[in-house]
């Protein structure tokens, strides 16, 4: 039984035990992060209160418990009530010397699907800023240039001649402040790693919102108050928080609510391409009600110079991306009109770092 229960509680992906009733009799601690709620919560619920099946698998669930056979669906999105659908494959089998227990194996493929597609984004923006910040050097003392000499031009002009000059000095006054933010790529310090409390850096980013550029917004708090500290640079995660915030809030319309929702999951681990991994069970969602990102860009939001915005640099999500890359985290982001999720995924405190503060 011991035998039993370790290699159920090892399983890496998410596993549920279903009666003859299809209640829940039990799940793993991967079920558990998945599910987002603890194994006694879910016990005895109905599984298709649970878990939200966008295909219609009941009778076939049915069918392979009559006839003791395993049933296997590809493609097919899993939902639950406290997260966006995953595309995900799912295996069902009779339990055997059980009659009518059905053991439900959830493998989400689309988690796989975007760290690949995340890693392959980071290269690419990763060569883009190294280019644009050597060309940024070399642009900045041309422009200091024009725009002096068209202030010089502008103090022997006739005011109604003075437009085109100011023209001169304003844009290039931008692309002064753009270059700016592209060398910030490039000048951004490693992160001074400590243990964070991601829920104070969540206030802090909020205050800071409500009294500036998310004034128009209603921001509301749906935090895990058991969540554990963050591993990660406070000052460096705040300005990840507040560009998401700033983000959301200028896609939103007046009187629109962003929500700040952390949670834990056990099982969720980033596989990186060498092979190694690393778990991310700490959670922070920013969820807004806007009319979520264009088709056209949704796919390349954290690219740098990619912006749904107009006049937008399109630097603030790849600086976010970058930021979340050097803490060994990952963000994603899923969106539809009326509901957009930015997810960061993080990494809690080491346990060496733990028992050297205990001790």
């Amino acid at each position: 039984m011991t035998s039993d229960h370790t290699l159920w509680a090892s399983l890496p992906v998410p596993a549920i035990l279903i009666d003859e009733n299809d209640t829940i009799l039990d799940v793993n601690a991967a079920a558990e992060g998945f599910l987002n709620a603890s194994s006694r919560s879910v016990t005895g619920a109905p599984v298709w209160d649970m878990i939200a099946i966008d295909a219609p698998i009941e009778d076939a669930f049915a069918r392979a418990r009559e006839n003791g056979t395993p049933l296997f669906v590809n493609d097919i999105d899993v939902g639950t009530g406290s997260r966006a659908p995953l595309q995900c494959a799912l295996q069902i089998a009779p339990l055997s010397g059980h009659p009518g227990q059905m053991i439900m194996m959830i493998s989400p493929r689309e988690l796989a699907g975007r760290m690949t597609q995340s890693h392959s984004v980071k290269s690419a923006a990763q060569s883009a800023i190294g280019m644009a910040e050597m060309l940024a050097h070399e642009i900045k003392n041309p422009l200091a240039g024009i725009t002096g000499a068209a202030q010089l031009l502008s103090m022997n002009l006739r005011p109604e001649d003075l437009e085109l000059t100011d023209l001169i000095v304003a844009e290039s006054r931008r692309i002064v402040k753009l270059l700016e933010q592209v060398e910030q790529f490039g000048n951004l310090s490693p992160p001074d790693m400590k243990p964070v409390n991601i829920h104070d850096v969540l206030d802090r980013a909020r205050r800071s919102a409500l009294l500036g550029f998310g004034a128009h917004m209603k921001i509301i708090e749906d935090y895990d108050p058991s969540l554990p500290l963050a591993w990660g640079d406070p000052d460096q995660l705040l300005q990840v928080i507040l560009n998401l915030l700033k983000n959301a809030s200028e896609a939103s319309p007046r009187g629109g609510t962003i929500r700040l929702h952390t949670y834990f999951e056990h099982s969720f681990r980033l596989r990186r391409s060498d092979g190694s991994g690393q778990s991310l069970p700490l959670q922070v969602e920013i969820i807004d009600d806007g009319p979520g990102l264009p088709d056209a860009i949704r796919d390349d939001i954290f690219d740098p110079f990619v912006s749904g915005r107009e006049n937008g640099t399109g630097l603030g999500l790849a600086l976010v991306s970058k930021i979340v890359s050097d803490h060994g985290g990952w963000i994603s982001v899923t969106s539809v009109p009326g509901r957009t999720v930015f997810r960061l995924s993080l990494p809690r405190v080491p346990r060496t770092h733990e028992s050297k503060e205990n001790g």
